[in-house]
């Protein structure tokens, strides 16, 4: 805690008060290509302006396609040999993201870094098109699926180059308030027991389970790829728009705590660029450092239900949408 009021650095030499220049500075990243979801906004628009300064080539993933040309334009605006393209992902949509995934690798680019930042929060209870609770589809299980797709990419990129592939999964100190199992498995939908913070906290214990399983198969496999998971501080952004009044009124209280977006950015760049960090994995980093995530977050067997789970719900959803495409063919 008083590293995170004093900004006071940790053992990696940055602390709270880091940005994302300042932790990726020196860093050639001229021969990556990055793939970073939600990267129209906020500190996903940050991460990818600070990659792209480290010439990465950057590929925005965003559902508004008009906000991704706005970013792309202000990347361009002071970075004018910046390597930024954009594609369309609706990470609530299966459809979407198989969409999504197909039209990068069409591009036939190599794939260094998966940064899987998008997110909602605090949302009323809704259902995605594919039947899944809203927060649960979006913040977690779009990104385990988008991550499937993409990662045979990032083995074949990591082989052919030598290059060590890295995934990054934002997650939030909220992942230390899911439901009491931590993941509802029998009442993922369920709408008389939703309860909006706790299934936020739900999918971000989700994103480091899900980073620490992959990590663990990607270690057994002896793939040249990491998998961490961050939690990128208290930013005031559009994330909180569904508790924005809360927010504010929460700030008042703890102003210490709350980061800029440029400070904010800084973990996720921090992990996926920073060559100190070469070879290490499964890990759970605040303020550019490893922390030591909650009990159910290291919960080994939890990570892998949460794998079958997963995998079940979209090998479900699948069917779903190829008995729909069947039905209107016949028809």
């Amino acid at each position: 805690m008083l590293r995170l009021i004093t900004g006071i650095a940790g053992p990696s030499g940055f602390g709270s008060n880091s940005t994302a220049e300042q932790v990726t500075e020196g860093i050639d990243a001229s021969g990556y290509t990055a793939i970073i979801t939600g990267g129209a906004s906020g500190i996903g628009l940050e991460t990818a302006r600070v990659l792209a300064l480290r010439k990465a080539h950057i590929i925005i993933a965003a559902r508004n396609m008009e906000a991704a040309n706005e970013a792309k334009q202000s990347i361009l605006k002071e970075n004018k040999s910046a390597r930024v393209e954009i594609l369309k992902l609706d990470l609530s949509s299966m459809k979407s993201i198989k969409a999504f995934a197909d039209n990068f690798l069409a591009l036939n680019l190599p794939l260094n870094i998966l940064i899987n930042n998008a997110g909602i929060m605090f949302c009323p209870f809704q259902l995605s098109e594919d039947g899944i609770e809203m927060q649960f589809a979006t913040n977690y299980l779009g990104h385990f699926y988008l991550t499937n797709l993409l990662l045979d990419k990032m083995k074949e990129t990591a082989k052919a180059t030598g290059i060590e592939g890295r995934i990054v999964n934002l997650s939030s100190v909220a992942h230390i308030c899911p439901y009491r199992e931590g993941i509802q498995f029998h009442n993922i939908n369920d709408k008389n027991s939703y309860q909006d913070k706790l299934a936020y906290g739900q999918s971000k214990l989700a994103n480091i389970l899900h980073a620490n399983e992959l990590s663990r198969r990607l270690q057994e496999e002896g793939a040249n790829i990491t998998v961490n998971s961050v939690h990128p501080g208290l930013i005031m952004t559009n994330l909180m728009r569904h508790s924005a009044l809360l927010m504010r009124i929460l700030r008042v209280f703890t102003c210490f705590l709350w980061k800029n977006v440029p400070q904010g950015a800084a973990t996720t760049c921090y992990v996926a660029l920073h060559p100190s960090l070469q070879g290490v994995t499964g890990e759970y980093f605040v303020d550019c450092n490893e922390f030591k995530p909650s009990k159910l977050a290291r919960d080994e067997v939890l990570a892998r239900n949460l794998r079958d789970f997963s995998n079940n719900l979209v090998n479900a959803s699948q069917k779903t949408d190829k008995q729909n495409t069947d039905n209107a063919t016949s028809y």
